[in-house]
C-alpha cells in the first residue's frame, strides 16, 4: 500500500476545492499586508476570491516586476509581509534576486517531495545543493528535517571529498542536480569505492531518461521535483511516475503565454503559481516555465492536479528586424479579434533579411483584414497566413524563431 505524507494528499477533489474557498480569501487578505501586493490588490475584495475562476481575474506578477521592485525597495521589493530582519535567512539568486527564508517548519515544503521519493528516518541525505548565497541547500535540508532524515551538508564540487564522505558516513540518499550524481559515481569508480546511495532526489536541471536509467542500472531510484527559490516546492514525482503532482501548499494555473488567461486542460502554457506562504505570499506569480495539466489523478492515490513537468520556457521575446516582439503583443492581437483562436509569430530569414510570418487560427478567407492589427500590435509588417482552427502545434509557443545562428 502506498504511504502518504498526510491526509491532504488523498482528499476528495471536491473537499480540496472547499478548503480552497476558505484558504484563498485569507491568503489574499494576508498578501495585502505586503506593501507591493497592497497596491496591486487594492481594488480586490478578498472575500470574493474563493475559487480558481475568481483567482484567474487577478493580475499576474512577473519576475521582471519583482526584480524592478527590489531595486527600488530592497531587499524584497515590498512583496514580503515581514521585515528583512524578521527572517532567519536572506538569499541571493542570480539577477540578483533576493529571497527570504525561515527555519520554522518545512518553510519551502520539500518534505512532501522527499517523502514521496522514499526518504525516511534512518536515511542520511548527502545534500549537494549549494549553500552559498542561493537557497537550494537550505530548502532541501529543511525538507530532510521534516522527514527526520540526517543531512550531510555537502554543497557543490570537491568530488573526491564527496566520495570519501559518502563512504565513511554511509549516505543513502543523494540530493542535488541530476547530473552531479553521475560525477560522484564516476569518481567513486575511479577510486575503487562502493557507495550506499539507493535513492536520488533531484531538481534544478533536466533529468534525461537515459540518465535516470543509468542510475536505475546502479540500483538508484531517482525522483525529481519542480521547485523555485521564490515559491518552494511546486510539484513532484511519485512512485506512479505519471507526470508531477502539484504540492498542497500552492495553486497552479497554466495560462496562455503573455496573458493571465488559463488554457484548456492538456494545452501547453505558462506555469503561474499562487503560494499560501504567509511570510511571502506571491499571488499568481509567473514562473516563465511551460507545462500542461494532465487529466485524471495519479495511480499512487494522491488526488491533486498533475502537470507534465517542465516543457520549456515561456519567455519567447524575439528581436525581428531590430524590434522586440513579445508574447504580450501576440496576446493583444488575438484579443482584438474574437474569431482568432490562436496566433503564432514566426521569425525567419530570406537572403540576409529578417522576415516575419503571422499564423492565425481563423475562419476568415484571407489575412488582409488583419494587416492593420498586426502592424499596430506588433509594430512590424509581415506575411499573414490563415490556418485551420486547432492546427497550430500544442507546444506553448506563440513566437517561434527559425533563424539559424550557426
Amino acid at each position: 500500500m502506498t504511504a502518504h505524507y498526510d491526509d491532504l494528499e488523498t482528499r476528495d477533489p471536491a473537499e480540496r476545492e472547499e478548503a480552497l474557498a476558505e484558504a484563498l480569501p485569507a491568503a489574499i487578505q494576508r498578501a495585502r499586508t505586503a506593501p507591493a501586493l497592497a497596491r496591486l490588490l487594492r481594488e480586490v475584495d478578498p472575500q470574493q476570491v474563493r475559487d480558481r475562476a475568481a483567482l484567474a481575474s487577478l493580475p499576474v506578477i512577473r519576475k521582471a516586476e519583482l526584480s524592478e521592485a527590489q531595486k527600488k525597495s530592497p531587499p524584497f521589493g515590498g512583496y514580503a509581509t515581514r521585515l528583512a530582519a524578521e527572517f532567519d535567512h536572506i538569499f541571493q539568486s542570480p539577477g540578483p534576486i533576493y529571497e527570504p527564508g525561515r527555519r520554522d517548519g518545512d518553510w519551502w515544503r520539500l518534505g512532501r517531495f522527499l517523502f514521496a521519493a522514499g526518504v525516511r528516518q534512518g536515511d542520511i541525505v548527502q545534500n549537494c545543493f549549494g549553500y552559498h548565497l542561493t537557497p537550494a541547500g537550505m530548502m532541501f535540508e529543511s525538507g530532510a528535517r521534516a522527514v527526520d532524515a540526517a543531512v550531510l551538508p555537502a554543497g557543490t564540487g570537491q568530488t573526491e571529498l564527496q566520495v570519501r564522505a559518502a563512504v565513511d558516513i554511509g549516505t543513502t540518499v543523494y540530493a542535488g542536480t541530476p547530473d552531479f550524481l553521475k560525477v560522484i559515481l564516476d569518481r567513486a569508480d575511479e577510486m575503487g569505492e562502493r557507495l550506499s546511495i539507493t535513492r536520488a532526489a533531484v531538481g534544478g536541471g533536466a533529468l534525461f531518461p537515459s540518465l535516470r536509467q543509468a542510475y536505475a542500472d546502479r540500483g538508484i531510484v531517482t525522483r525529481q521535483c519542480y521547485a523555485t527559490a521564490d515559491l518552494g516546492n511546486i510539484a513532484y514525482e511519485s512512485e506512479a511516475m505519471e507526470g508531477m503532482i502539484v504540492d498542497e501548499g500552492v495553486i497552479v494555473e497554466i495560462v496562455r503565454p503573455g496573458t493571465g488567461d488559463p488554457v484548456p486542460e492538456g494545452e501547453v502554457g505558462e506555469v503561474v503559481v499562487t503560494s499560501f506562504n504567509p511570510d511571502y505570499p506571491l499571488i499568481r506569480f509567473a514562473t516563465g516555465d511551460l507545462s500542461a495539466v494532465m487529466s485524471g489523478t495519479s495511480p499512487c492515490g494522491r488526488t491533486n492536479m498533475r502537470i507534465k513537468g517542465w516543457m520549456g520556457r515561456a519567455d519567447q521575446t524575439t528581436k525581428i528586424k531590430g524590434m522586440f516582439v513579445r508574447p504580450e503583443q501576440v496576446a493583444a492581437l488575438v484579443a482584438r479579434h474574437p474569431e482568432i483562436a490562436r496566433a503564432r509569430v514566426i521569425a525567419d530569414r530570406s537572403g540576409e533579411m529578417d522576415v516575419m510570418t503571422v499564423q492565425l487560427e481563423s475562419t476568415a478567407d484571407s489575412g488582409e483584414a488583419y494587416a492593420a492589427s498586426v502592424a499596430d500590435t506588433l509594430k512590424l509588417k509581415g506575411r499573414i497566413e490563415i490556418v485551420t482552427p486547432g492546427s497550430l502545434p500544442n507546444d506553448g509557443k506563440v513566437i517561434e524563431d527559425r533563424r539559424s545562428y550557426d
